[in-house]
């Protein structure tokens, strides 16, 4: 079972990751190990700082990803 729970969680992980939505586990764990001193962003934050990273979304305005 637990296998099976690895596998599943690195398809969601590559998922994510195909459409552009990077892990907050990985995030996290990275932030605790490498940046202990910093403050964590919550998965909300995480997720929309993401959004603006990929697809410069600021005052209204969608420029596009590419």
């Amino acid at each position: 079972m637990t296998r099976l729970k690895f596998l599943w969680d690195r398809a969601v992980q590559t998922a994510r990751l195909m459409v552009g939505v990077p892990d907050y586990d990985t995030y996290v764990a990275h932030y605790q190990a490498n940046h202990p001193d910093q403050p964590v962003m919550s998965y909300v934050e995480f997720f929309r700082e993401r959004q603006r990273a990929r697809y410069a979304v600021e005052k209204g305005r969608f420029k596009g990803c590419c």
